[in-house]
């Protein structure tokens, strides 16, 4: 196994681990205690896949501790979650056992850049914030490979323009918050360019240009109204096509994959 994905792995298992030992853990929310459909941009995406998922296969790709892979299922989608940590996994196993035992959820420990799929299986791929952790000349074929023709894959990612936050994301990399290689592989247009190689249709919508601006003041009490004034503005912002690329995250779709 490359070294990266060594690092990578280590990282994820100490994030686990660490998570476990707390007194009051919150099993809905991620490992910051943050509920990400607070924002917008997660809203997004229930609202575009509700009328899609229904009764479809679906690959939660880098599924970690199945934050998302529930919801997913609750869609109706029949959900195969993986990920390489497998101390990650146990946890979304536990959530499972905990709060969803009747939803339509297997985990399997497996590398995204090598999935053990045969083609043409999925209907929907679902990337909750793992790209940054991959090889993408590597991952991306191989999205394209297992999806169906018809198929799509959907994603939400930290977009990597913004000097701000990627000034945040170095000091994250520096106090070990991040790895080397995910703190360099931040999504960007690059990727965008990227990804055409190997599908034909792709959509991305921009979120958050300043409402990120809100998150470090989440348990103070106006959060939730600061965050929904500055969502209104990012509205007005994001019309002017040369902030979008300052957006905080992304929501890309990537349609008719070339076989």
């Amino acid at each position: 196994m490359e070294e990266r994905k060594k690092k990578e792995i280590n990282y994820y298992d100490e994030r686990a681990t660490e998570w476990l030992s707390l007194n009051d853990k919150k099993w809905d929310r991620d490992f910051e205690g943050f509920d990400p459909f607070l924002l917008s941009s997660y809203k997004f995406l229930p609202e575009y896949l509700k009328d899609k998922s229904n009764g479809k296969r679906l690959l939660d790709y880098g599924a970690g501790n199945g934050v998302h892979s529930f919801w997913l299922a609750r869609l109706g989608a029949k959900v195969t979650a993986i990920d390489l940590s497998e101390k990650l996994l146990n946890i979304a196993k536990m959530r499972k056992e905990k709060f969803y035992s009747k939803c339509d959820v297997e985990f399997v420990k497996m590398d995204a850049e090598k999935l053990d799929f045969e083609d043409n299986c999925f209907d929907i791929i679902f990337d909750g914030g793992t790209f940054s952790s991959l090889d993408l000349t590597k991952a991306l074929p191989e999205l394209a490979r297992v999806l169906k023709k018809d198929g799509f894959v959907i994603g939400i990612e930290t977009f990597g323009h913004n000097p701000i936050t990627n000034f945040k994301r170095m000091l994250n990399r520096l106090f070990g918050k991040r790895t080397g290689w995910a703190a360099s592989h931040i999504f960007s247009s690059r990727e965008i360019e990227l990804s055409k190689k190997y599908f034909d249709n792709i959509q991305i919508f921009y979120f958050h240009v300043i409402s990120w601006l809100a998150i470090p003041l989440l348990r103070v009490s106006i959060f939730t109204g600061l965050l929904n004034f500055l969502e209104i503005l990012d509205g007005a912002l994001l019309r002017v096509p040369f902030l979008r690329k300052y957006s905080f995250k992304v929501v890309f779709v990537l349609k008719n994959p070339k076989k």
